[in-house]
């Protein structure tokens, strides 16, 4: 969590300034020069991350964010580790051409756990201030990882799900192994995550979701198949639809720990 300085205020909002700068021109440049290969548009179709992204959503990914360094691009930009807290895009484990973009809760070797809808990682509670929470308990879901999945879906899912529970699970906690992640959904009660089909692979993760350049307000089947009804809805409703008050939102993790 961060902290507040009693004392030069100025300086303060000096570097605040600087960094909402820094930021700014980095979008710029990646909106201007970006391509398939650094960046990337990206729909948000369900409300799994309510109310960090909401659906209908349109995000431009950042694809260098977690990119290997090289000798001389490790100066250039800003390379980083993925970290607790951040949003990710990723290449679903079983629908592999599918991307699913969710918040990275564990990391490798960290032991993560539910306990009545509370996340611990590493024995202490989180603060979630992004976590939100609109259905009634479930033990699975909420206690997680006691008890069976109480989610039918697709047998693969299930099938990794199974595997996690059986090859990484230590006295009621999950032990995140190398090269893997722990993700959940902020809309935590309507969220098909790693609770449900295991845990994310390195190599799936494809980048950051970095601004919202437009948010519309439509159904999940006209942002998942841009048919006749969305191209209607949008002659008649672009303007009114549309959530300008998002428009250029700037997207942020939240450090975990």
């Amino acid at each position: 969590m961060a902290t507040t300085a009693p004392t030069k205020p100025a300086e303060k909002t000096e570097v605040i300034q600087r960094n909402s700068i820094a930021e700014w021109a980095l979008t710029i440049l990646i909106l201007l020069f970006g391509t398939s290969t650094i960046a990337q548009p990206f729909v948000i179709p369900t409300s799994s991350m309510h109310n960090t992204l909401y659906t209908g959503d349109h995000l431009i990914v950042d694809k260098l964010a977690y990119s290997p360094k090289g000798s001389l691009s490790q100066f250039l930009l800003p390379y980083q580790d993925v970290q607790r807290g951040d949003i990710i895009v990723f290449r679903h484990p079983t629908l592999i051409t599918v991307d699913y973009v969710k918040r990275v809760i564990g990391v490798p070797g960290d032991r993560v756990k539910l306990v009545n809808k509370q996340v611990f990682i590493n024995g202490k509670a989180l603060n979630e201030p992004y976590a939100i929470h609109i259905d009634n308990f479930s033990n699975y879901r909420d206690n997680f990882p006691v008890g069976e999945p109480d989610y039918a879906q697709d047998p693969a899912m299930a099938a990794r799900a199974a595997a996690m529970l059986r090859d990484n699970v230590v006295n009621g906690e999950l032990v995140v192994p190398p090269g893997s992640y722990f993700a959940m959904g902020d809309n935590r009660d309507l969220s098909l995550d790693s609770r449900y089909w295991g845990l994310v692979p390195r190599d799936n993760i494809t980048g950051k979701p970095l601004i919202v350049f437009w948010s519309y307000d439509a159904p999940t089947d006209d942002l998942k198949d841009y048919n006749l009804h969305h191209l209607v809805d949008l002659a008649l409703h672009f303007f009114t639809k549309t959530r300008w008050n998002r428009t250029l939102k700037l997207i942020h993790g939240y450090p975990l720990g």
